[in-house]
């Protein structure tokens, strides 16, 4: 879970943090000129009004980033009468282009462990706002942003977790950031609350990992929390990270507990839990919706390894949260992997995506929430959600930012079925019985070919390689007549026998260029011991034939004209995913193995198909 993501877009506004002294003197003589250039009628004093078109040309001129910190640093040198004085100005400025003090401190949580924190100071007396980041990954490599916030007028405060670098503790991951018997979060936003330098107003930040940690405090409900910014985060940490639609996510939970060299025991901790049980419940913010209490924007991916995690978060804060959590949450999604602003998405560039929309900069968000500055941000639409499309035809539809009130945006389910002739069509099957068989061989599995992946290759990649394996069955359409706008949440819903007590039903769906390129779009896998609940498992009758639902998350794409659709089955997706044994047990290395002779069914009395949301404005065009 580890990115360098954006920590966070100050660019020139707070360059100051990389300033030498002569640039600090140029961004001094800079920031006092804009003065003169505001005082129209050369009193020496910016009225109201005045400060409202010194803003306006800034944003004009240097952009939305900018714009906000001079707002900021009118706010704060205003006096009761709201007028700003050539001198208070002149103090602002000698500010923000002051080097920032940093001092680090061993706080204490309630169990007398000891965390490693940075603090980085504003100039001047305070007291002042404060954003928190709290990290697995090393606070002192990783606090790019900190000195650039500290010149804008806020305390950072930058954490190495429990048993992370100098921090003391168990080296398990996230083990004291929610609600349970550790509270580490909590526990230093009541420490910062006390703080001279703390004027009690407090937000969190942070992607990844980061992001995990946020979605974790807040269920803790901590007094004193304001807002959060968080980037690329799951809600639930057993469906959305380790055991995707009951199959292990091997590849990225094992390389990324190893690769950062977590305790060994974090893996054998997960391996002991392959069905969702208390433990799990501990770690899953869906059971604290109601009480969270805070505004937060929620960016994601639609190929990032947390994309459906990112999007439930989002729908349960702002419907089912809490007084200051309902109704004040933002949601974007853009055409990314587990990076935001980063193309290509594998093997895809998506114009216009090198970053979240500027009217959800972080900078306008603390702004607000944490200075109580007016600058419309709360009134930004809830949702900027980027429709991807044909990245080889000039304008395309699609490959653009639409904004919405809300998420799902209003859409029609649409069944899409699998025919006996390996088609993709809106007309249900008719004929009697008819299945596509094949046999999987757990010794052989279908490899892994990017997707929504961390540690292997990610993003859209073509899908060729292994659509002609034995064990899968691929179904196309016929070329599409007009565009066809896909958005929302899909789910395959397929019927399936099978000569074992368990298997796995993996389904890729696929944009398919007129050049042939089958490009990866949407994915989902179900391991079908858990097929009816994800607490108990429940062997299959072999050859009995059942309905079996696969969530392939969410996604929103126009297929193009002359394009085709494709759905792929098969039995695995590895090392994405374990390989199933079809034992009914768990894999391991020394235990036994089956084939899987697997029957897919596309008939009358068994219609498989995809549940497609079509956005009404596409419906009857």
């Amino acid at each position: 879970m580890k990115t360098s993501l954006f920590l966070f877009s100050f660019s020139i506004l707070l360059s100051f943090s990389s300033c030498h002294a002569d640039e600090n003197d140029a961004l001094a003589a800079k920031l006092r000129a804009l003065f003169p250039k505001a005082d129209m009628n050369h009193d020496e004093i910016l009225s109201p009004e005045e400060q409202k078109q010194a803003v306006a040309f800034v944003k004009d001129t240097y952009g939305e980033m900018w714009a906000g910190q001079i707002s900021t640093m009118f706010g704060r040198a205003a006096a009761e009468d709201k007028t700003v004085s050539v001198q208070s100005w002149g103090g602002q400025v000698q500010a923000a282009t002051r080097p920032v003090e940093k001092k680090t401190e061993k706080i204490a949580m309630r169990d007398g462990v000891k965390l490693a924190t940075d603090i980085y100071l504003p100039s001047g007396a305070g007291p002042f706002p404060v954003i928190l980041a709290r990290t697995p990954y090393n606070r002192v490599k990783h606090n790019e942003s900190a000195p650039g916030f500290a010149k804008g007028g806020y305390v950072f405060v930058n954490q190495d977790m429990r048993g992370r670098y100098e921090s003391e503790g168990e080296n398990i991951p996230f083990i004291g950031c929610g609600w349970g018997e550790h509270q580490d979060g909590v526990d230093t936003i009541e420490w910062i609350k006390k703080q001279p330098w703390c004027n009690g107003s407090i937000a969190t930040i942070g992607g990844s990992a980061g992001g995990i940690t946020q979605n974790l405090l807040a269920g803790a409900v901590p007094e004193g929390l304001k807002a959060q910014y968080i980037s690329v985060a799951p809600t639930d940490m057993y469906s959305d990270v380790s055991y995707i639609g009951g199959a292990f996510r091997k590849a990225d939970v094992e390389n990324w507990t190893n690769g950062n060299k977590f305790d060994p025991r974090a893996l054998v901790i997960n391996h002991e839990h392959p069905s969702y049980d208390d433990y799990w419940r501990a770690h899953d913010t869906h059971t604290k919706f109601a009480v969270m209490n805070v505004p937060a924007v929620n960016i994601g991916g639609w190929f990032d390894m947390f994309a459906q995690g990112t999007i439930d978060q989002f729908i349960g804060r702002q419907h089912q949260g809490g007084a200051g959590s309902k109704g004040t949450q933002k949601l974007i999604m853009g055409p990314w992997h587990h990076g935001i602003g980063k193309m290509p998405a594998g093997e895809l560039t998506f114009p216009d995506a090198n970053r979240v929309p500027i009217r959800y900069d972080p900078t306008r968000w603390f702004a607000h929430y944490l200075n109580g500055i007016d600058n419309g941000v709360e009134k930004e639409p809830a949702v900027a959600y980027y429709v991807m499309g044909d990245t080889s035809t000039q304008g395309a539809p699609g490959n653009e930012w639409r904004y919405a009130d809300d998420w799902p945006i209003p859409a029609k389910e649409t069944p899409v079925y699998l025919t006996a002739d390996k088609r993709v069509g809106l007309r249900a099957p008719e004929q009697a019985e008819s299945f596509h068989e094949y046999t999987f061989d757990p010794a052989n599995p279908c490899p892994t070919q990017g997707g929504h992946n961390l540690t292997i290759a990610r993003g859209s990649m073509d899908q060729r390689k292994v659509e002609d394996r034995e064990d899968a069955v691929v179904f196309t359409s016929e070329p599409l007549d007009k565009p066809v706008e896909v958005t929302g949440r899909l789910w395959a819903k397929i019927f399936v026998s099978s000569s074992a007590v368990d298997t796995d039903l993996s389904v890729r769906i696929c944009d398919v260029y007129p050049d042939g390129r089958s490009m990866l779009m949407a994915e989902g896998i179900q391991r079908l011991r858990y097929r009816k609940s994800r607490e108990k498992p429940e062997p299959l009758t072999p050859g009995k034939i059942e309905e079996v639902t696969v969530d392939c998350w969410s996604t929103s794409v126009v297929f193009n004209a002359g394009h085709r659709v494709r759905v792929m089955i098969t039995s695995s997706n590895f090392p994405r995913f374990d390989v199933n044994p079809g034992t009914g047990k768990q894999w391991s290395e020394e235990g036994e193995k089956v084939k899987q002779t697997n029957r897919i069914y596309c008939d009358a009395e068994h219609p498989s198909r995809l549940l497609v949301p079509v956005p009404e404005s596409n419906v009857g065009e």
